[in-house]
């Protein structure tokens, strides 16, 4: 499976902030480590054109976070420290996403080693989130004619609210949120569905919902891609989680995704999302459980012809 990375997605930070920042050349390693990518898979992105990122973001929004002119309160509703690498590490992102969308039309799955930026929105950065990688990647795919109707399957347990609000009176697009109904964000815009979690759900109770919810939204929707964002900020011990899924949950709700997904023949993207484990590395390989699903569900079966 092809995948988009850059060294430059790592940016550092100051001593002790909470996000993650080198989970993103600890996961790249540790697929590399475990053969479930080889070198010749990681496609690196150059800087998404402005543009592109004007097809959803205000040319305000864009002109201050280049300039650097964020006030001090978009600074802190954004989360991240402004520096010319962060929006340098940004436009990357965004244009592995975009990357890894065609790479999935052409060959049925792809990922970015980074991604799912949903909180977002076309004004202001929030939650960790600078610039909205799959609303960006939605539009250019649809400009150019590659796809048009699009699912977003968004299983971090923050609720999508970037894209939920970006979305919400577009019917080419559906976003479907399974989330943490007393997690942040404190107003959630409502997305196409939205499934809210108590917490402490728990493996089956979690299970049993998504299968609920995701079989019937993938046949309503018969979509031309999928984006599945697929936090790992569910898991036991995640310090901003709460719903408490075991990695054999992570493991039995990626396969079950991906399996539902490729049932159909659906072209999908992996996108990363949330994760804040109790170290970077930690995290990386909770946010690696997706790959090893997706290099169990695509394998060629062993009784296929030669």
């Amino acid at each position: 499976m092809r995948v988009s990375y850059s060294d430059g997605y790592y940016v550092p930070l100051p001593d002790g902030h909470p996000f993650p920042m080198a989970k993103f050349p600890a996961l790249h390693r540790r697929l590399l480590d475990e053969g479930l990518i080889v070198p010749s898979d990681v496609v690196a992105p150059r800087q998404a054109d402005w543009a592109d990122l004007q097809r959803v973001h205000t040319s305000d929004y864009l002109k201050r976070l280049a300039q650097g002119a964020l006030s001090d309160h978009a600074e802190r509703r954004m989360g991240l420290p402004w520096s010319e690498r962060l929006v340098y590490r940004s436009r990357l992102a965004v244009q592995g996403t975009i990357n890894a969308a065609f790479m999935a039309l052409t060959d049925g799955r792809a990922a970015n080693l980074a991604g799912g930026t949903h909180h977002a929105f076309p004004d202001w950065g929030e939650g960790f989130c600078v610039l909205n990688d799959v609303a960006v990647a939605v539009r250019v795919l649809q400009s150019s004619c590659w796809a048009q109707r699009i699912l977003i399957v968004d299983l971090d347990v923050h609720q999508g609210n970037g894209n939920a609000a970006f979305f919400a009176e577009d019917d080419s697009v559906f976003t479907f949120s399974m989330h943490g109904a007393k997690n942040y964000p404190f107003e959630k815009p409502p997305s196409s569905l939205d499934v809210p979690l108590d917490d402490a759900t728990g493996d089956e109770t979690y299970l049993e919902t998504l299968k609920t919810h995701l079989p019937r939204t993938l046949d309503a929707v018969n979509p031309d891609l999928v984006f599945y964002l697929g936090g790992i900020d569910v898991a036991a011990d995640d310090r901003f989680g709460r719903i408490n899924l075991s990695r054999e949950g992570l493991h039995a709700r990626d396969g079950y995704v991906l399996e539902q997904i490729h049932d159909r023949n659906l072209p999908v993207v992996l996108l990363l999302s949330g994760g804040y484990a109790e170290t970077p590395e930690l995290t990386a390989d909770l946010h690696a459980i997706m790959h090893r699903e997706a290099a169990r569900v695509f394998s060629p079966s062993p009784h296929s012809a030669a």
